[in-house]
């Protein structure tokens, strides 16, 4: 059986010996889901187009090697170095999306037509939208995380990051992230 694993317990007289997906499928949660940009190279500067400098719309975004069983995507962009990297505070959220349809394969610069079904949340300006890098200070992460889910979420009515990570919670399959840094 490809994908599947043989453990075994010893219990007195006897051992159990069971055959698992399960494990393999956790195992490898964070393994093949891949996240990336055509404009911005992992680490690399985010272009000012895409910032509070430029436009502040949405950098293009592209995934692949979805896990089986993944149902719908949920993307979380924050900035963990707020409001000086060099003595963080919080953490700044840039941007809350969930149900994106796990048919979809990434999402257009602007993001201003989003795939059917897709809902956003609100970031930390109170908005439901993107809202690029704009650090008061230094340079910044922005850490652009997607996650594959294992169902599609009910409308949760414009939530914040941790309402979002809270609906998800026990969904998550697999997760990759994109990291991109600013600097005024």
């Amino acid at each position: 059986m490809r994908g599947c694993r043989l453990f075994c317990v010893y219990a007195m007289p006897l051992i159990f010996c069971v055959f698992t997906e399960a494990a393999v499928a956790e195992g490898n949660k964070t393994m093949n889901l891949k996240l990336e940009s055509p404009d911005f190279a992992h680490m690399g500067e985010i272009p000012k187009r895409y910032t509070c400098d430029g436009d502040d719309s949405a950098p293009p975004l592209n995934w692949s090697n979805l896990p089986a069983g993944a149902q719908s995507l949920a993307l979380i962009v924050d900035d963990p170095d707020a409001p000086d990297p060099a003595a963080p505070k919080l953490i700044w959220v840039h941007w809350v999306l969930y149900n994106i349809p796990a048919s979809s394969t990434g999402l257009a610069a602007g993001a201003e037509k989003l795939p059917p079904g897709a809902l956003q949340g609100l970031n930390d300006w109170k908005r439901a939208d993107y809202g690029g890098p704009c650090p008061p200070i230094g340079r910044h992460r922005y850490f652009f995380k997607l996650y594959a889910l294992d169902t599609v979420l009910p409308d949760l009515d414009g939530p914040d990051k941790s309402q979002l990570e809270e609906a998800m919670s026990g969904h998550v399959i697999g997760q990759a992230e994109l990291i991109g840094t600013y600097r005024h």
